[in-house]
């Protein structure tokens, strides 16, 4: 049985942290379910020892642990599943790898992305981003509010109900107007590492999706 996609996702960054894995024991700790291991310019030997120690901290916290692009490794370590970006292999090939079981999130930044996408039925879709963000090299253009709208309004029209998470530079205020676009959820990590209190921080975005129209 395949795993409900949670509506607040964790997506791996170092700062203000020394490591990824101090950065994910302290939202695991928070209270956060679904962590996105998310490593660039390491060797994949690397990669693996660190997913290695997350998956066993997921495990230890009943969290989710997606593994971002490394679909080989992701299968090595028995991850819950992965997210692949837009040069990266595809998802088709990915549920190949990984079997029907397991969780398939894909980057788009346009309604053209979601269609290719959808042709092989991702789980999730994570759409950005919502505005800049220094953790992404090579950001694709800004969406905002309205950019959002219009892809929501597009996926309906064609009657495609994929689960849709916002991401980029996205935080608790901005969760009101950006669940009137019909997005499932969002991916914050920054906010969240900053927090003086995380749990808090966590408790109070996860209210927001059951009363969407309460600002925090």
């Amino acid at each position: 049985m395949k795993i409900e996609i949670n509506k607040l996702q964790y997506i791996s960054q170092e700062k203000p942290f020394n490591t990824h894995l101090e950065a994910i024991e302290n939202v695991l700790k928070a209270g956060c379910k679904w962590i996105q291991l998310r490593l660039k310019n390491l060797e994949e030997h690397e990669i693996l020892s660190i997913a290695k120690e997350a998956k066993r901290l997921c495990d230890n916290h009943q969290a989710i642990l997606i593994i971002n692009d490394y679909v080989k490794i992701a299968k090595e370590i028995d991850a819950d599943g992965v997210h692949i970006g837009l040069n990266d292999m595809s998802v088709a090939e990915t549920r190949l790898i990984l079997g029907e079981n397991k969780i398939i999130g894909a980057t788009a930044n346009t309604i053209d992305h979601v269609k290719m996408h959808a042709q092989s039925t991702p789980d999730y879709i994570g759409i950005g981003p919502f505005r800049f963000t220094q953790t992404k090299e090579k950001l694709s253009p800004i969406l905002g509010i309205d950019g959002y709208k219009k892809i929501l309004d597009e996926m309906n029209a064609l009657g495609l109900h994929i689960p849709v998470i916002a991401v980029g530079g996205i935080t608790a205020e901005d969760l009101p107007e950006l669940l009137k676009t019909g997005v499932h959820g969002v991916a914050i990590s920054g906010e969240i590492n900053h927090a003086m209190d995380p749990r808090q921080k966590i408790e109070e975005i996860n209210h927001q999706f059951s009363n969407p129209t309460i600002p925090i």
